[in-house]
């Protein structure tokens, strides 16, 4: 099944391309010809889903699942995970207040915020992602869908598993993956906390930091990050964070602190989100 995912130009798809091949989980996900593939399940079914650009507004999805009454699910999650319903306008015009950020926008006019598919999915990659490199951490997150990820019925391409369903990442030793054993005890009790409150990671829902933040080994960082691509809470800045503080010291040729962003970034508000989403851009631009 295909189908056309509209949205308002113009949108920076290389931008978001590179985002998710730099993060893309083997066996889960793949980048191939500027199109982004991966399983999915949903409701205990699972299948695969190709999107690609289509149209100068629209995004064309490649769908095969077996449940059609979850078509408005997939399509609503794949909105937020592409950003396709972004008030570009009112938020490009606040942020251009700040002149340094008016410079970033003129060369990525069209930057999204990548969201995810899964809020489990999320929480578990930003826990693995704790004080080790994007890389290691992706590594890791191969190591747990091959174990504790159901398999799909056929392969399609290199995309062979689904990602590990609550249930069985709250039972598991994730520790035995290598990595700290308390990193294994806060991944195994965000999926137990999914368990016992289903709208864990709802977008829109009042309060979701604070309930972030009362799970053991989960940061402010962590539920920030979490709130920002899965809680869509478009001010989510993760205090403190270190590509933050690199993309603006060497915008602004200077040394600056945690501090100075979080006093910086006042002036972003109700968009940190989408400024920390410039900045962070801005670290691998090669001009």
């Amino acid at each position: 099944m295909k189908l056309l995912l509209a949205f308002e130009p113009p949108y920076d798809w290389p931008a978001m391309l590179g985002f998710l091949s730099a993060r893309a989980i083997a066996g889960m996900e793949q980048v191939v010809d500027g199109t982004y593939s991966r399983s999915i399940g949903l409701n205990g079914v699972h299948g695969t889903l190709s999107i690609k650009p289509a149209t100068a507004d629209s995004l064309e999805l490649t769908l095969d699942f077996p449940d059609a009454s979850a078509i408005p699910e997939i399509v609503a999650r794949l909105r937020r995970m592409f950003d396709l319903d972004a008030d570009f306008i009112t938020m490009q015009r606040h942020l251009a207040l700040d002149p340094l950020l008016a410079g970033l926008i003129a060369h990525h006019p069209g930057l999204r915020v990548p969201g995810t598919w899964d809020g489990l999915e999320l929480a578990i990659r930003a826990v693995l992602g704790q004080q080790i490199t994007v890389g290691a951490a992706i590594k890791l997150a191969g190591k747990l869908v091959a174990q504790y990820g159901a398999p799909l019925t056929s392969a399609h391409g290199s995309l062979t598993h689904v990602f590990p369903e609550a249930a069985v990442l709250a039972a598991a030793d994730l520790a035995t993956l290598g990595m700290p054993k308390s990193r294994g005890r806060t991944l195994s009790g965000v999926a137990q906390a999914l368990l016992d409150d289903p709208l864990l990671f709802e977008p829109g829902r009042p309060g979701g930091v604070a309930r972030l933040l009362a799970l053991y080994g989960i940061g402010d960082w962590t539920a920030q990050y979490i709130a920002l691509r899965q809680m869509r809470e478009m001010d989510g800045l993760p205090n403190g964070d270190v590509g933050l503080i690199n993309a603006l010291a060497a915008l602004e040729g200077g040394p600056v602190t945690a501090r100075q962003l979080l006093a910086r970034a006042e002036g972003w508000r109700p968009y940190r989100g989408y400024a920390a989403q410039l900045l962070w851009t801005s670290l691998s631009r090669a001009d």
